[in-house]
């Protein structure tokens, strides 16, 4: 993969492209796909084969240097997710940086319909985090707290601001990446909570009635181009958020 933006380099180490330069500082990312009709789903509904390799590497990277990995329980039961798992070099690197466990998959939900007998819950080595809300069923809440860590922001919908707050003070973690669905990355830019969105930009066009990054009106944003690579002819541009 060859670097484009700040500095021209035909091979680049990933790693030290996404690395936040302050580890105690937190951030919120939103790394998302697109083709370049701005399409974040194929015709299946789901985001991961809209992209290649590239794309891949940049996910699992992504994921080897967050404390938590935010992503709303839609998303969770289209593209089947499991838990978090380190491949052998990114864990290496990762436990040079002082975190030997992968970081948590934390699931958003309001209605607690989600399925705890699934690896993401019962094969998870860092536990799975669900945040809710104070409406969710009281069965369901009791079923998920056996096999997840339970928080609570909200009333009769998540609180993203508390709950992002919660994650942060009560289980430390700072640097938070968001993978979607497209509701919560707009509930989240509305609540001025995202600090970058890495986009990968595939060559591809998807055509009328497909869904985008975000589902819903956000304020507007100006983004700064941070970084941005190639391979394959994919874009991935990482940017950083500012009101404006």
């Amino acid at each position: 993969m060859r670097q484009l933006v700040p500095i021209p380099l035909d091979e680049v180490d990933l790693h030290e492209v996404y690395r936040s330069p302050d580890a105690l500082a937190p951030v919120l990312r939103l790394n998302m796909v697109t083709t370049v009709d701005g399409a974040a789903r194929d015709e299946r509904g789901r985001s991961g084969g809209l992209a290649g390799e590239g794309d891949r590497e940049v996910f699992r990277t992504l994921r080897a240097l967050a404390d938590g990995i935010l992503v709303g329980a839609g998303t969770v039961r289209v593209e089947g997710y499991g838990p978090h798992r380190l491949r052998a070099d990114l864990a290496r690197r990762r436990e040079a940086d002082g975190q030997p466990n992968p970081a948590p998959i934390v699931v958003v939900s309001r209605s607690l319909a989600l399925d705890l007998d699934t690896p993401m819950f019962t094969e998870a080595v860092t536990p799975t985090v669900i945040v809710t809300c104070e409406h969710a069923p009281a069965d369901l809440r009791k079923a998920a707290e056996r096999v997840a860590r339970v928080l609570v922001a909200g009333e009769r919908d998540v609180d993203l601001p508390r709950a992002i707050a919660a994650l942060r003070g009560e289980l430390g973690l700072l640097h938070l990446l968001c993978e979607g669905g497209p509701t919560l990355n707009a509930g989240l830019m509305a609540a001025g909570l995202v600090d970058e969105l890495c986009l990968t930009l595939a060559p591809k066009l998807a055509g009328p009635g497909q869904l985008g990054i975000v589902a819903g009106s956000v304020p507007s944003r100006r983004l700064e181009l941070a970084s941005l690579c190639e391979q394959d002819g994919e874009l991935y541009a990482r940017y950083r958020l500012s009101l404006g």
